[in-house]
C-alpha cells in the first residue's frame, strides 16, 4: 500500500507529480494493468501441438542455415 501525504504549503500539481512518481516506481500500476485481461488457460494438447510445431520449424530452420552455408 501507498501513502503519500501532501506537504504543508505543497502545490496541488507537484502533489500529482510526487505521487504519480511513487505510484511509477513501486510497479502497482504496471501490475494492475498485467491483471487486467486473464488468459485463458491453454490444454495439454494445444501446448503439446505448439511443442511439435515448434521443434518442426526449428529443424527446418537448421536445416536451411546448414544448405545455405555450402
Amino acid at each position: 500500500m501507498i501513502e503519500v501525504k501532501r506537504k504543508e504549503g505543497e502545490s496541488v500539481g507537484a502533489f500529482l507529480h510526487r505521487f504519480s512518481t511513487k505510484m511509477k516506481q513501486s510497479g502497482v500500476l504496471l501490475e494492475a494493468k498485467k491483471r487486467r485481461y486473464r488468459k485463458r488457460a491453454v490444454s495439454r494438447r494445444a501446448r503439446r501441438v505448439s511443442a511439435i510445431y515448434r521443434a518442426k520449424k526449428k529443424k527446418e530452420f537448421i536445416k536451411t542455415r546448414r544448405t545455405d552455408k555450402a
